[in-house]
């Protein structure tokens, strides 16, 4: 049986922490809803994934930072990035007046065929 869901079902607008909640999970595959008020990355934390991962912000503000860019990508709703397994990145900030509600996907990513090497079984 399929049951309906909301993405936007029971969003908490006074949260102490961020939240994560797991909407779908696969081989190689998870999608989930992270919720952000006025959230940020821990000072000098980065976030550096064995997974890739597209992250969409379907509501709120959000600033994402790579350690590899000068200045935070500014992420309004609708817009999305996909980043690259190790590529290092932290929230910079998010809006404090109304929840950040991203949809994050991570999933397997199969090596570059034109740089990895094959194995002889």
């Amino acid at each position: 049986m399929t049951t309906l869901q909301n993405v936007f079902a029971d969003v908490s607008e006074t949260l102490v922490s961020e939240e994560f909640v797991e909407l779908l999970s696969r081989p190689g595959l998870t999608i989930e809803r992270i919720v952000s008020t006025g959230h940020a990355s821990p000072p000098g934390f980065w976030y550096d994934a064995p997974a890739a991962e597209w992250v969409l912000v379907l509501s709120g503000k959000a600033a994402l930072r790579f350690e590899d860019e000068a200045a935070p990508r500014l992420l309004e709703p609708g817009d999305f990035v996909d980043i690259a397994p190790h590529r290092r990145h932290r929230v910079e900030a998010t809006d404090a007046q109304v929840p950040t509600i991203w949809l994050a996907v991570h999933y397997a990513c199969d090596p570059d065929p034109l740089t990895s090497t094959v194995q002889p079984e």
